[in-house]
């Protein structure tokens, strides 16, 4: 009776994960067909129309797919040689098209990045920068962006014009803009290129850099890239007069070693060391004058080694001469510690004072130029 039991029992339904592994298949078989009918239509549809729509229905598919597989599969196809050649058609429609499809194509695919600019898309890229007002400008700036990423295409990408129009972009484009622009140009800074730096960043770039670490948080990945290619720009003669003729230029960069995180400080206070370094009388006095010491003196407790380093080396250079008896960097690090250990009588709790200490020079210190500049600002108002 039993068996008979068993024997009767309907065969159970296939199992939920089969169901969806067929459909998977179906959808990849689906797909496939999908892409060789769209590589067709881009590259022997006779009208433009017909391309353009070819060059929409890939970026859909790539965005629904999202999948790197299917990237490559596009690109195997043969579809990003007649997407390049449509960012060349003086129809906007179709140049807006192709550059879409190229962008989504290059997320997320290293070896299609590469393709794309091998076979010559950054002129035509170039030629879109240079818009002054177009959203494809935008498109273009996203798509550099994205290219940039790939060592491989760095050196292309800086000898081509572009990050001059990037720079541009800084002043002119929109906030989504101006954030790749900055990170296109972040990317291209590390291009190993002999003087790419010098080619790569104008000193133009310093005065909307600045403007645009003011706006955002100091402890920002943008803040990160931005004070990165500050410090770069610093090391040359006319990087540190454009930050010095810069409104609020090196309060700006001041206030990043007080608040910034652990990289944008150690960009902030390389930016502020070579200023010094370049030239210690000229630079030394705007330096303290925003009331840079506390900050500094917070660093080299707290900061990256690089950072303490250069935190040190730059209270040296900001000190007095010996001839004016004033007190050295690493003394009143000392004093602060000492004047801790006395109030807390051991190591751990002296060195949690020693912090608090600092912390609360760095907000008598913001404070104090926060006053000043309010000062300044009402003489100005009263000025005939």
């Amino acid at each position: 009776m039993g068996q008979e039991e068993e024997d009767e029992t309907p065969a159970e339904p296939p199992s939920a994960a089969t169901k969806k592994d067929r459909e998977e298949e179906a959808w990849n078989l689906r797909k496939d067909r999908l892409i060789l009918e769209l590589a067709d239509k881009l590259i022997t549809g006779g009208d433009l129309c017909t391309k353009i729509q070819a060059a929409r229905d890939i970026r859909r598919l790539v965005r629904k797919s999202s999948s790197a597989k299917t990237r490559s599969k596009f690109a195997s196809a043969g579809v990003i040689q007649p997407l390049i050649l449509m960012l060349l058609s003086p129809n906007l429609d179709a140049r807006e098209a192709s550059l879409l499809a190229l962008l989504n194509l290059a997320v997320r695919n290293e070896r299609n990045k590469v393709s794309i600019v091998t076979a010559g898309a950054i002129p035509p890229l170039v030629e879109i920068l240079k818009f002054q007002t177009s959203s494809l400008r935008e498109l273009a700036t996203a798509a550099i962006l994205t290219l940039s990423a790939a060592e491989p295409n760095k050196s292309i990408i800086a000898a081509s014009g572009a990050p001059q129009f990037l720079v541009q972009i800084l002043t002119l484009g929109s906030v989504q803009g101006k954030v790749d622009a900055v990170t296109a140009l972040h990317n291209l800074s590390t291009c190993t290129v002999e003087n790419s730096s010098h080619v790569i960043l104008d000193p133009k770039a310093v005065t909307p850099l600045i403007s645009l670490l003011k706006e955002c948080k100091k402890c920002s990945k943008f803040a990160e890239k931005a004070t990165a290619l500050l410090e770069i720009l610093a090391k040359s003669e006319e990087g540190r007069a454009a930050i010095t003729d810069s409104a609020g230029g090196i309060l700006t960069i001041v206030e990043t070693v007080e608040d910034g995180s652990l990289v944008s400080t150690e960009h902030a206070v390389g930016a502020l060391l070579s200023l010094c370094q370049s030239n210690r009388d000229k630079y030394r006095g705007l330096i303290l004058s925003e009331g840079a010491i506390p900050g500094l003196l917070r660093l080299t407790a707290e900061g990256t080694a690089k950072s303490q380093e250069r935190a040190r080396t730059l209270l040296d250079l900001l000190r007095d001469t010996p001839e004016e008896k004033r007190l050295a960097s690493s003394v009143i690090e000392k004093m602060v510690y000492d004047i801790a250990s006395q109030v807390d009588g051991s190591d751990k709790a002296a060195a949690e004072t020693a912090k608090k200490l600092l912390q609360d020079m760095v907000q008598r210190s913001r404070n104090h130029v926060q006053r000043k500049a309010a000062s300044c600002t009402c003489s100005k108002v009263k000025s005939p």
